[in-house]
């Protein structure tokens, strides 16, 4: 079935599978996690191994604030956030608190194949909403709002997974004014906000919040690694005071509290500032070794456009493509790529692939689509 959804682990050793959208073993900074835990430790005391304050630890939400406001370069207030465990556990929470069992979210067609499940287990109907090489269609969403009544609208708007679309201010503005007319909320994942190769992408909706229908989600797997199970949630105080009355945030205390600790480190030592401008600057040249192979060998077979940012490229080949079952001829083959189909809420969009350049360095990206040319004739 082409829209099944699979995860791709740790390929077999020889196979060059651009499906995985992870970071390359290389780009895991193990000396800097080293750094930031020698210098939490050498001043640790016993509470600081407790369950921690509901929202977050309050010297790492001050030092991840003023973080932000350097990035962002708009002031951003430390009672706007509230730590996740990571984009998928803030998904998981928003699900909970901001929709209830029946209610529709809108998301876009295509979108971050992994989110629909999420909703689907909280009983959320989905409903896509088209877009065009911009980001989501604004009459397409106004025509949506005469039909149904979201309880949010989720969205990448900073490189898209996985269409690499960045939406421009004027549509942010325009859907932030959707959202206080309608009254449903914008849950913006904003995770490769920060991974800009090129141009800097418009203001995230983090700083947008003040309209009172912003969640923003970032979080520390794309910029630092994975296995800190570590994001934020910016939104109003109001908005944040709704999380934080949660049974699970109530019962737990602060969400995965000692990776708090070891990433305030990161930002006060200047860690992870650094990290992610050598993030940029390797990530721009995968870019530019995934777009010459693509012109070489499927210059005359697909449609592109190269990413300006994010982790992905989403080809497009003409209709009748069935991209879903060359999965398996693929991974014969010892390469590898994420069928159209699983990206889009209503099984469509089979015509499609999704390569990551992440995960692989520029020889091995070359190799592996060179490998890929024969599955299409």
């Amino acid at each position: 079935m082409s829209g099944t959804v699979t995860f791709d682990g740790a390929p077999p050793p020889g196979t060059i599978n651009m499906g995985i959208g992870q970071p390359s073993a290389n780009l895991l900074p193990v000396e800097l996690v080293r750094k930031a835990s020698e210098a939490f430790f050498a001043d640790a005391q016993p509470f600081e191994l407790n369950y921690g304050v509901l929202q977050g630890d309050e010297r790492f939400l001050a030092s991840l604030a003023d973080y932000l406001t350097d990035e962002y370069g708009t002031a951003v207030s430390a009672d706007t956030l509230f730590v996740s465990g990571g984009n998928s556990q803030a998904l998981d929470l928003v699900s909970v608190m901001f929709a209830k069992p029946g209610d529709t979210v809108f998301v876009e067609e295509p979108s971050y194949f992994l989110a629909f499940q999420i909703f689907r287990d909280h009983g959320l109907k989905i409903v896509g909403i088209p877009m065009d090489d911009e980001g989501i269609r604004i009459p397409e969403l106004e025509k949506a709002l005469k039909v149904h009544r979201p309880a949010f609208l989720y969205t990448i708007p900073s490189f898209q997974n996985p269409g690499g679309q960045c939406l421009p201010i004027e549509r942010r503005k325009k859907l932030v004014e959707l959202a206080k007319k309608h009254n449903f909320l914008i849950v913006a994942d904003e995770v490769y906000q920060l991974l800009y190769y090129y141009e800097v992408p418009p203001p995230a909706f983090g700083t947008m919040t003040g309209s009172e229908a912003v969640v923003s989600l970032g979080s520390f797997s794309k910029i630092l690694a994975p296995a800190m199970r570590l994001g934020w949630i910016q939104t109003s105080p109001a908005l944040r005071n709704q999380l934080i009355s949660n049974g699970f945030v109530n019962s737990g205390g602060s969400i995965n509290h000692i990776s708090s600790h070891l990433v305030r480190q990161a930002i006060d030592l200047g860690l992870l500032g650094d990290h992610v401008a050598h993030l940029r600057k390797v990530y721009r040249s995968r870019v530019e070794a995934m777009d010459r192979a693509l012109r070489k060998e499927f210059g005359s077979l697909a449609k592109w456009k190269k990413p300006g940012g994010g982790y992905f490229f989403w080809i497009e080949f003409p209709d009748g493509t069935d991209t879903g079952p060359l999965r398996e001829q693929a991974a014969k083959l010892e390469t590898g790529f994420q069928g159209g189909a699983v990206f889009s809420s209503s099984g469509g969009l089979s015509n499609f692939l999704r390569l990551s350049f992440a995960h692989y360095a520029e020889d091995q990206i070359a190799e592996g689509i060179r490998r890929m040319r024969p599955l299409f004739k």
